[in-house]
């Protein structure tokens, strides 16, 4: 499949800093708060994960689920993103951010958004996500709701090297 990616700002996904507020203790930052998020987009789980320097994890979507990352450190990550919803107004366009410890941010990932990332710092980054579903639903007994293009030949899904 060949399909010609254009960059720029993708409907519907949502990039929010986060700003850290440090004093002698360390630091802290708001990550979400129900007076600025949608009621759908509430979150019904949460986890944390490592990547290591130069690890990817995606590309992958979601039909139904929205993702709620929060990239903080303290490594630094590459996040990909391609429309792939046929109805969006930015469909096969294609955006790159670097995320983490040295631009940290929360990034609201729709459904039909393809999405991967990958640690390009010599430290580990941690990723925290807070998606609006269950993994595999209530006591883990449904289909996992994700289709993972990393294991598919000749993806459209390429990250840059």
């Amino acid at each position: 499949m060949s399909i010609v990616w254009s960059e720029g700002i993708i409907h519907d996904v949502e990039i929010r800093p986060l700003n850290k507020r440090a004093d002698s203790r360390g630091w802290l930052s708001e990550i979400f708060r129900g007076d600025e998020l949608a009621p759908e987009l509430f979150p019904a789980m949460c986890y944390i994960s490592e990547t290591q320097p130069n690890v990817t994890r995606g590309p992958h979507e979601h039909t139904h689920q929205t993702d709620f990352f929060a990239f903080f450190g303290p490594g630094d990550l590459k996040l990909y993103l391609w429309d792939y919803r046929p109805d969006s107004p930015t469909y096969c366009c294609k955006m790159v951010i670097p995320v983490g410890i040295s631009n940290p941010a929360a990034v609201i990932v729709p459904p039909g958004v393809v999405h991967a990332y990958r640690c390009v710092s010599e430290v580990p980054a941690l990723v925290l996500n807070a998606p609006n579903q269950l993994y595999a639903g209530k006591g883990k007994k449904e289909n996992v709701d994700e289709i993972r293009h990393e294991n598919i030949p000749n993806s459209p899904f390429v990250l840059d090297e």
